[in-house]
């Protein structure tokens, strides 16, 4: 029977150089079964960022003493269960992969973004933050019944914190899928849309903000070449300036 990792890491920062110094996640299996649920604290290799702490609140203290990364229960655990038949879920999942594959993580399961997932499925959604869900879907009043079961300490930005939010989310995911898709293989829809880039309508940030994306490419085309040139676009917003600049 397939198992589903439902993971989130905190880092030291979210550049190049960042290195992850909490991994969370949770293992469900047979419904019967108790999930397992780790959240280590690891030491990196750099000084976690004043920008970082303000967001997660580790501090160096919290972290002092702690193995390496790969040398965590949580890391072996992780390893064990990254099999092809399982499913790893993150929201904004490049981010978290791409920080595990600084430590050699290399994934074997099939990848679900729920942030991805959640731009195709609620397109009309102001935010796909997923403490904006938390609020937007009420996920909050569900999250102390919820941590009681599963023994766990609910705190926004804490690993297994957000562990805890995105579990509640993925149900949403899943009724969202059966209401518009015609299909029985759920999670299976949930990978596709995760390898499916999202064409983005408006754009969110910028001079241009609010204004449609066709609209913008049409009038200001040399905008959206220093745009390509000169920033850090993710793969859906490059996905989308592609789509209009040849349509």
């Amino acid at each position: 029977m397939a198992k589903f990792i439902i993971l989130d890491t905190e880092t030291t920062g979210n550049a190049e150089e960042d290195r992850i110094i909490q991994l969370g996640f949770m293992v469900l299996g047979k419904p019967s079964q108790p999930p397992l649920v780790f959240n280590e604290f690891c030491t990196p290799s750099l000084e976690i960022k004043i920008e970082a702490m303000e967001v997660h609140g580790i501090t160096p203290e919290m972290i002092q003493g702690k193995p390496v990364c790969t040398q965590t229960e949580a890391f072996h655990v992780l390893n064990t269960h990254n099999t092809a038949d399982n499913f790893l879920i993150m929201h904004n999942a490049p981010f978290d992969l791409g920080m595990l594959a600084k430590e050699g993580f290399i994934p074997q399961a099939k990848v679900i973004d729920t942030l991805r997932c959640a731009k195709h499925l609620f397109p009309q959604s102001k935010a796909h933050r997923l403490q904006y869900f938390r609020y937007e879907m009420g996920l909050y009043k569900e999250e102390a019944q919820t941590a009681k079961e599963l023994g766990v300490e609910v705190k926004a930005h804490d690993a297994i914190g957000d562990v805890l939010v995105l579990k509640l989310f993925v149900t949403k995911l899943v009724q969202a899928v059966k209401e518009q898709f015609d299909t029985a293989d759920v999670m299976g829809k949930l990978v596709e849309l995760t390898n499916t880039p999202v064409l983005i309508t408006t754009f969110n940030f910028g001079k241009h903000k609010g204004r449609p994306v066709a609209e913008v490419v049409r009038e200001d085309a040399p905008y959206i070449a220093w745009m390509q040139k000169n920033m850090t676009l993710d793969s859906d917003m490059q996905y989308t300036l592609s789509y209009y600049m040849k349509s």
